[in-house]
């Protein structure tokens, strides 16, 4: 078996752009990936076509040998080849789950459980007011789901004022006094401030019972993360921005952040993944693999969650993303309402397929990325304009 060609397919998702990787043999078989990234949608795309070399002629159930290649020929590649050598590696691992009919997780050692527990993101697109806050989480319980994460800091970069703070508190307050200690709550404070400003603001939340504080400070450098999670009163969680897995040791050398968040795309794909899964294994950690892209990123992340055992948690966008998206892949996750579950898919490779009409109807859209510096941005209303 042969790969002989690789196809890619931008799709516009509303906030933003997935791009789609379609990997095609000589004997019929294909197996899809992603390689989206917030904007650079073509630059990824470019990506993948200026170096699908490296893959085409080869056998794709050869994975780790294909992905070696682009990752390790080419020096100082960045990035964006790490999003490209992804979407490339996650396809060829498809094949080789369908090639043999056996789910991605089956040739990663199977399965350590059937269903993992997911926590709601992108849901809270409305007002920065608490009543419309309550109002979305209520729909994220409607759902299924018994955990949502949140940032609910408006513009607030470095330091944040009595009067803002006095806002975002009072809505996560609403929430948790609505809800009780049945729903988790996250705080997402994407990087946003400096280490000391961070551990004030955890220290004003860590009443409302939340279950982690994710990105506390600058992503420029590890140790200021390491020192606040040393002292900090919530949970730390990090990691979504690491591109190569010798940066989370820098977490295991710290020793205070026990909650991981790699994401397989930014690393280059499964493989690298499970490397970083062993890694704090070893270190008493636990992975809450980051997923903010399309739903073959999801399925990726279930296969994961299959077969990794210090799995926590996965972040889960799709049920809240634009409703035509429900109808671009053949399978989608179902949510157990008794637990708040994501249900792991079975089917051989990813699981999953393409709908190329579907995505065809859905074109890119150079406005459509994720921007926390414009006032609104928590609607996410990537097309809009206003938002650029």
């Amino acid at each position: 078996m042969k790969i002989i060609k690789i196809e890619t397919y931008p799709a516009g998702a509303g906030w933003k752009n997935w791009l789609f990787v379609k990997v095609c043999t000589d004997e019929g078989l294909h197996g899809i990936g992603e390689a989206t990234m917030n904007g650079f949608c073509r630059t990824a795309e470019a990506a993948v076509h200026e170096l699908e070399h490296f893959a085409i002629g080869k056998d794709p159930r050869n994975v780790n040998a294909i992905a070696k290649a682009m990752l390790e020929t080419i020096q100082d590649a960045g990035h964006t080849t790490l999003f490209r050598s992804a979407g490339i590696e996650v396809a060829c691992w498809d094949i080789l789950g369908k090639s043999l009919n056996v789910p991605v997780y089956q040739l990663l050692g199977g399965r350590h459980r059937d269903s993992i527990l997911g926590y709601a993101n992108g849901w809270y697109r409305a007002e920065r007011t608490p009543e419309a806050f309550v109002k979305a989480a209520k729909g994220v319980v409607a759902k299924g789901l018994k955990a949502l994460k949140l940032d609910p800091f408006g513009l607030a970069k470095g330091f944040i004022g009595e009067k803002e703070l006095e806002v975002a508190y009072n809505i996560v307050k609403a929430i948790r006094d609505t809800f009780e200690p049945e729903l988790r709550i996250m705080i997402d404070v994407h990087t946003r401030f400096a280490p000391s400003e961070s551990l004030r603001v955890a220290r004003r939340l860590a009443p409302l019972d939340l279950f982690w504080w994710e990105e506390p400070t600058t992503a420029e450098r590890d140790q200021p993360t390491n020192d606040i999670a040393a002292q900090c009163p919530i949970l730390v969680a990090t990691g979504e921005t690491f591109d190569k897995v010798g940066r989370f040791m820098s977490l295991a050398i710290g020793g205070g952040v026990s909650i991981w968040q790699p994401d397989p795309m930014s690393l280059g794909g499964i493989t690298n993944t499970i490397a970083v899964a062993n890694v704090a294994k070893a270190n008493g950690a636990w992975i809450a693999p980051h997923q903010s892209g399309g739903p073959i990123a999801t399925a990726v992340c279930l296969q994961l969650a299959a077969c990794v055992p210090n799995f926590l948690i996965q972040e889960h966008f799709d049920p809240f993303n634009e409703p035509w998206t429900r109808e671009l892949v053949t399978w989608t996750p179902k949510i157990d309402p008794d637990n708040g579950h994501l249900e792991i898919p079975t089917a051989p490779g990813l699981g999953l397929d393409l709908n190329l009409e579907v995505i065809r109807a859905h074109p890119y859209d150079p406005t459509a990325f994720f921007n926390t510096s414009v006032e609104g941005w928590e609607k996410r209303i990537g097309v809009d304009k206003k938002q650029v």
